[in-house]
């Protein structure tokens, strides 16, 4: 199950450097994860400061 970026991003990017596959790139200003790249590791979701990414 791949995880989602939610409107709540405030587009801090913390995500992107905590992704260990690389999964998460920057699209006008807020995260965007490959749900073909993400394998539900968790990483995202634990730095993310706003609580934007959900399990899909």
């Amino acid at each position: 199950m791949a995880h989602f970026v939610t409107d709540a991003c405030i587009g801090c990017m913390t995500c992107i450097d905590e992704c260990p596959h690389g999964c998460i790139s920057e699209v006008e200003t807020k995260a965007l994860i490959d749900a073909d790249c993400c394998v539900d590791c968790g990483a995202c979701l634990e730095a993310c400061p706003s609580d934007a990414i959900i399990a899909e």
